[in-house]
């Protein structure tokens, strides 16, 4: 049973800059002596008090403003950081997709790329071997998958890494927003295979500014501010005190009808 159980964390990163690393102070700091106020170095409290409980089954969306945490709470999840006090406990084989270009090479071919970023996912080559066709057949990339990676526009890439991380059987599934430079008719394929994955995976963490994506996906959220969670509970609660509205009564009648609320929201 894959799970995650996160107990009083914090994440503080040290500030340093020219003066600070200079080696005297590094020798003197390392035995208790002080070069007045500058010795001391400003510490960033990225996460602060963080408590959080996940279990197999959770679709959880991660709501907040741009630098209120939320990156860095998917790290500290992910076993990329490790908290400066507290602990953070994750049991299962975790699938972290930050950055849909990470792990691959622009000068190598798509093909090639595929495989790469595959292993770079937790998977065999024989694994990403089997996924070659269904992968290409999704991209809709034809002959330029046998073409470097640099002869690529952006929204080709992003076909490209959503076709690899869309095909992956991962244990919890850390993602994080990416998806935007599709055109909207690949972006609509890509939903079905966004979900297929979401219920392929044990456990769901997604950062996103989509409240689309998020109802579509997800049916829990944490709201992120100033580095500790400042609301933890269903979907449609922390997203309408974060936005301060319901957000459900801002889409699409086609949304709604994808996610099954078309007929309790078809009065308002």
């Amino acid at each position: 049973m894959v799970s995650i159980d996160v107990r009083n964390a914090y994440v503080d990163f040290p500030i340093f800059d020219a003066k600070t690393r200079s080696l005297k102070k590094k020798v003197l700091g390392k035995v208790g002596g002080k070069i007045g106020t500058e010795s001391k170095v400003p510490i960033i409290e990225a996460l602060h008090d963080v408590t959080l409980s996940l279990k197999e089954g959770d679709r959880v969306a991660l709501v907040g403003h741009n630098g209120a945490g939320k990156s860095t709470l998917l790290r500290l999840l992910s076993g990329i950081y490790e908290p400066t006090r507290g602990s953070a406990r994750v049991v299962g084989k975790v699938a972290p997709v930050f950055d849909l270009g990470v792990g691959m090479d622009p000068e190598i071919s798509g093909f090639e790329n595929i495989l790469i970023r595959g292993l770079f996912l937790g998977m065999t080559r024989k694994e990403m071997e089997k996924r070659l066709d269904d992968i290409a057949e999704f991209t809709e990339l034809g002959d330029y998958l046998a073409m470097p990676l640099r002869t690529y526009s952006t929204g080709m890439r992003v076909r490209l890494a959503l076709g690899v991380v869309t095909s992956i059987d991962p244990e919890i599934l850390i993602l994080d927003e990416g998806i935007g430079a599709v055109d909207a008719a690949f972006l609509n394929k890509a939903r079905d295979r966004l979900k297929d994955l979401v219920r392929r995976s044990g456990m769901l963490v997604f950062a996103s500014h989509s409240d689309e994506l998020l109802i579509e996906l997800c049916d829990t959220a944490v709201w992120m501010d100033e580095g500790h969670v400042r609301q933890h509970g269903s979907l449609r609660e922390v997203l309408t005190a974060y936005k301060g509205k319901d957000p459900f009564k801002n889409l699409s009648r086609e949304a709604l009808e994808r996610i099954g609320q078309a007929p309790a929201m078809s009065g308002d």
